[in-house]
């Protein structure tokens, strides 16, 4: 059997092979948090075929590269591959605030690229924490229309305080802000 390359206009297909070993929680002395959702497309159907890179600071609001992390954080970076209904789960630590500029602090949150079918770029969105005190003065939310900024705060489960929701539409109604960068 030989083995064709697929064409350089699409993207995937993506596979689970060797992203076992990135899904695990980093070793912080912090509470870990639990991710949970569903990445779903248009039509509400899970995209099982999508694959989720997440990049954030530490608790102090340092990413990997900055040399004042020291909080044991290993890369701040993890990739999800959802299940076959485009349900996925992570667990990580709560990152801190980051600088925005020299006078301004970004509320706590995760960077999250999406890898899926029919994307010829990946997409670029964040996750926010529900209830966070930075969350009202962030300059990127505030530079979101009202009504579209909960596309990008997670919900509180009642399962437990630990435990947060938070699902990626790809399109359609309710579809999650993506950022162009």
């Amino acid at each position: 059997m030989k083995l064709v390359p697929s064409g350089s206009q699409t993207v995937g297909p993506f596979f689970t092979i060797g992203l076992g070993h990135r899904c695990a929680a980093q070793p912080v002395a912090t509470t870990p948090i639990t991710v949970c959702g569903k990445v779903v497309d248009g039509n509400g159907n899970g995209v099982g075929d999508a694959t989720l890179e997440i990049w954030q600071a530490d608790p102090q609001g340092h990413y990997a590269s900055d040399p004042a992390n020291a909080s044991g954080i290993a890369t701040g970076f993890a990739r999800i591959a959802p299940d076959e209904l485009g349900q996925f789960t992570f667990t990580t630590c709560r990152p801190g605030p980051v600088p925005f500029d020299e006078n301004t602090q970004q509320a706590p949150h995760l960077v999250v690229l999406v890898f899926a079918r029919g994307l010829l770029r990946h997409l670029i969105t964040r996750m926010y924490f529900p209830g966070e005190p930075g969350n009202p003065t962030d300059p990127v939310l505030q530079s979101l229309h009202f009504e579209r900024r909960d596309t990008l705060i997670a919900q509180s489960t009642a399962a437990s305080a630990d435990t947060l929701e938070w699902n990626i539409v790809l399109q359609g109604e309710n579809e999650t802000v993506f950022f162009a960068w």
